[in-house]
């Protein structure tokens, strides 16, 4: 097959069990580690070697394009293609057949990876599945691997006969083209191909691979995410502050005094903290938020353009860009049962916000409700049931 050159990255869809975080934004776009999920897979591709990449866009694909550009900036060439219906994989795929390569390593834009975890994927010198181990493979694309050769893939079985799934990662050649004819799923295609005589070898992985499925699968990205943090201090620190451990401060953000931060821990640009506000680790910022004195965050990820009031705590929570938090607010952290589409999960997490909600003072939030968007609380209240989107609490 020769190196691979080009990637075809999938990044049109729009993860409706993310809700509501992807209400407004596409699942690929979703910060973590204040970075787009899709932006690990392009710095992985990059770090590889490969500049030209086919991006397959669709669901709220401008935010994509202003976001990546061209490119130039990440050090590759990118070239879009609209999937207008998100119908499946194997049909966003079939949408790139004409810029396709002769060979080329397919992608799922969201998806969390290293440039190591695809590093031996391209050099392989024929078609190729990456696949991990998981302790929950059934609620993945379960591969059967016999003597190194793919022998089935079984999306999401009750109970499976193997515990490698399959990363959404291969590399493949244009033959794929003919098998997707009649396909959405480009798993099926790939039975088809194999069933042809076709050989797909199994490539096992122990580098990381991170997916996001349900809400508060963002908290273990972005902690994974963190991991790899180094400590940059680009703002002001005011006297009396504690700093420990790998902690990221942006540039033109203002650390006010007696202020105690516990890496890892990323706060972006722009923002004010404090002070005396406690920051414990596994926590995510974004740029231009406010988080008034005496508060206490611990294992989240907060939003751009978020205002926290004072004496918050929040642990173990998501909070959506662009929220108001009035003061004495509590995100409870415990064991919860959540539903999302028609299945329950034992959790145990804190609440999930969406975007823009506006909450007043001395609010309470139970463990696992999500709040839609633009959701508005009046005071003093506990909320302990989900809403959707633009609901109004009183």
């Amino acid at each position: 097959m020769g190196a691979i050159e080009q990637a075809i990255i999938l990044a049109a869809g729009e993860g409706q069990r993310l809700r509501p975080f992807t209400v407004l934004k596409p699942k690929v776009m979703l910060p973590i580690a204040n970075r787009p999920i899709l932006s690990y897979v392009v710095e992985a591709v990059a770090k590889n070697g490969i500049k030209n990449i086919v991006m397959v866009v669709g669901y709220k694909k401008e935010q994509v394009q202003d976001y990546f550009g061209n490119g130039e900036q990440f050090g590759v060439d990118i070239t879009y293609l609209v999937q207008k219906q998100q119908i499946g994989t194997g049909h966003a795929l079939k949408t790139a057949e004409k810029a396709a390569a002769r060979t080329f390593i397919v992608l799922p834009g969201d998806n969390v990876i290293e440039p190591e975890t695809i590093a031996a994927m391209t050099r392989a010198e024929s078609p190729t599945i990456l696949v991990r181990k998981s302790e929950n493979a059934s609620k993945y694309g379960v591969v059967v691997v016999e003597g190194g050769q793919t022998k089935q893939i079984i999306e999401k079985p009750p109970q499976p006969e193997s515990n490698l799934v399959n990363t959404g990662i291969y590399v493949l050649d244009r033959d794929i083209f003919a098998f997707l004819e009649n396909e959405r799923d480009l798993t099926a295609a790939l039975q088809k191909m194999i069933a042809s005589g076709r050989t797909l070898i199994a490539r096992e992985t122990t580098a990381p691979w991170l997916d996001v499925i349900y809400p508060w699968d963002i908290l273990s990205l972005n902690n994974a995410a963190l991991g790899n943090l180094t400590t940059a201090t680009a703002g002001m620190v005011e006297s009396g502050c504690t700093i420990k451990g790998p902690v990221r401060i942006g540039q033109g953000t203002i650390i006010r005094s007696n202020c105690y931060i516990i890496g890892p821990t990323i706060i972006g640009q722009g923002c004010e903290i404090g002070p005396n506000t406690v920051i414990s680790p596994s926590t995510s910022i974004g740029d231009n938020v406010t988080v008034s004195p005496f508060s206490y965050i611990r294992n989240c990820v907060i939003g751009s353009h978020a205002q926290i009031g004072p004496s918050a705590s929040i642990q173990h929570s998501v909070i959506g860009s662009h929220c108001t938090i009035g003061g004495h607010f509590t995100a409870r952290n415990g064991a919860a049962t959540v539903r999302v589409d028609n299945e329950y999960h034992s959790i145990n997490v804190g609440a999930m916000i969406g975007d823009h909600c506006e909450i007043e003072d001395s609010v309470i939030v139970q463990p696992g409700v999500l709040l839609g968007n633009y959701t508005r609380v009046r005071p003093l209240k506990v909320v302990g049931e989900s809403t959707a989107d633009r609901s109004l609490i009183v």
